[in-house]
């Protein structure tokens, strides 16, 4: 069955100016992402073949490039965008983005807010 095998690429780190209030998308501040890329490996595994899986220098620049492409107010806007890229230009089943963002302004101590979407080739068509 093709899609069980699954690549993840986890706390790629951006610096970035997205945030519902005005503050936030003037100071910036640190953005992290965690992809898991859905696809049949099998024959990168018996090939020890790069043409065979996903590139994951060529998913990360991806994720770099549309985290960098305009400020986002939502984190869930942000991981839509990544996994839109991301499924339509690699051969991969479906992804699952997690999206996480350092400081947020909610007037209480928190570690960091985090939105995980999951979409399949079939959300994009």
């Amino acid at each position: 069955m093709a899609g069980r095998d699954v690549i993840r690429m986890v706390n790629m780190t951006f610096y970035g100016h997205h945030g519902v209030a005005d503050s936030e998308r003037e100071l910036g501040g640190k953005f992290s992402l965690d992809i898991e890329l859905f696809c049949d490996v099998r024959e990168a595994g018996r090939n020890d073949d790069l043409s065979k899986t996903v590139d994951y220098k060529a998913v990360y620049e991806v994720a770099r490039e549309v985290e960098e492409s305009r400020s986002y107010m939502l984190l869930e806007a942000l991981a839509h965008d990544v996994a839109e890229a991301i499924l339509t230009r690699f051969e991969v089943d479906a992804v699952t983005i997690r999206a996480r963002k350092q400081s947020v302004p909610l007037g209480g101590l928190i570690d960091y807010t985090e939105v995980e979407i999951h979409r399949t080739r079939d959300d994009f068509e």
